[in-house]
């Protein structure tokens, strides 16, 4: 239900995020799903890779400032409102999104989010018969 994603702080300078990736590439990690956030100082890459553990490593070790975290990986029709109605499970149980981003295969989507309760929203998932995907076969995707 829940996938490892890496969220790295970047400084909002010409080729930071090409930095980034191309650290990644050239270890052999592949980019699942990214989204930037960005203001006039600072970004932030959140990305969702092949590898969590070693991609996480590799940047540690190049003095990257950047934190693994959890977030929930819910598969969606791709057709519109599909989102809406996800999301709305979420606010009727009183849930806040603090971001999302989603990507999608084919008739399907997977959206990708954090809340402000990790547990209640796992509750949300099983309550409503949410289908989400494990880290093993987002990776294999």
């Amino acid at each position: 239900m829940t996938v490892n994603q890496i969220s790295i702080f970047l400084e909002n300078k010409y080729g930071k995020l090409s930095e980034i990736l191309t650290l990644l590439a050239e270890e052999n990690i592949r980019i699942i799903a990214a989204t930037v956030a960005d203001t006039s100082e600072y970004g932030i890459l959140r990305i969702i890779v092949s590898d969590p553990q070693k991609a996480f490593k590799i940047l540690k070790n190049k003095n990257v400032s950047a934190n693994l975290t959890d977030v929930l990986a819910i598969v969606t029709d791709s057709c519109a409102g599909s989102f809406a109605k996800v999301l709305t499970y979420f606010t009727k149980a009183g849930l806040s999104i603090e971001y999302m981003y989603c990507f999608s295969i084919k008739d399907k989507s997977i959206l990708i989010l954090r809340t402000n309760n990790r547990e209640a929203a796992r509750e949300v998932i099983r309550r409503q018969n949410l289908e989400y995907i494990c880290e093993n076969d987002l990776i294999n995707l």
